[in-house]
């Protein structure tokens, strides 16, 4: 099975496109070229099929047979158990960024299995390998952004301690997250003592005034507060 999703990767690759996701995608090799939308519509059709013995033979070596594997978690329609099982499993295939945020926004299945979810991901929340924990982060920001969550997420956020460029960037995304939703929280723990360091709370910072959701007399206050 596998050689022939290899052979459908291969068939869609786009030469153009595979230069701009070398760029864009630092320090990864074995880029074949392959848009997202052939990406998904590929992985909606191993998700109708026998999608177990793909996950179980499908191969490695290239970004996009990765990114395929990911992509089919998202998509299959399983026990939330077994599908946590095949995420588990995953997580330590995820080496950039871009698996690594793709993979996160496809677990839609979180939205419905909130609490469930949520303990799965606090072994995450502990680890040092730098995109196990910005899984775990990403997976916050993305779903858990919100009223109930709030101050578990911010204290979460507070706790990391990682040297990773791709985990400060993820926290500063984070907190940017969570002020655009709820500020008043948000700006209460960036306005007191916090344990974020220099870059990821003025990148934080940088991260808000970006967004069209904030207005300008806030972008102005947020400003003020940079930290030199």
């Amino acid at each position: 099975m596998h050689k022939t999703i290899r052979r459908q990767l291969v068939e869609r690759i786009d030469s153009d496109y595979q230069k701009f996701s070398s760029a864009l995608i630092p320090n990864v090799d074995h880029i074949l070229g392959v848009r997202m939308p052939e990406l998904r519509k590929l992985a909606k059709e191993i998700a109708k099929d026998d999608w177990r013995v793909y996950l179980q033979t499908a191969n490695d070596k290239y970004f996009e047979e990765v990114m395929l594997q990911g992509l089919v978690i998202g998509y299959v329609k399983a026990d939330l158990e077994e599908l946590l099982m095949y995420v588990a499993k995953f997580v330590p295939k995820i080496d950039n960024w871009s698996v690594c945020d793709s993979f996160c926004s496809g677990l839609k299945v979180t939205k419905h299995n909130k609490e469930r979810v949520w303990s799965f991901l606090q072994p995450y929340m502990d680890s040092e390998k730098e995109y196990e924990l910005r899984f775990g982060i990403v997976m916050l920001l993305i779903y858990y952004s919100e009223p109930d969550y709030i101050d578990r997420v911010l204290d979460l956020l507070d706790r990391v301690q990682h040297e990773g460029y791709y985990v400060k960037m993820a926290v500063a995304w984070a907190l940017s997250i969570c002020f655009v939703k709820l500020p008043d929280k948000t700006m209460d723990y960036l306005a007191k003592e916090n344990s974020l360091d220099l870059f990821t709370y003025n990148k934080a910072l940088q991260k808000i005034t970006e967004s069209t959701r904030v207005e300008q007399d806030m972008k102005k206050v947020i400003r003020s507060m940079k930290r030199r």
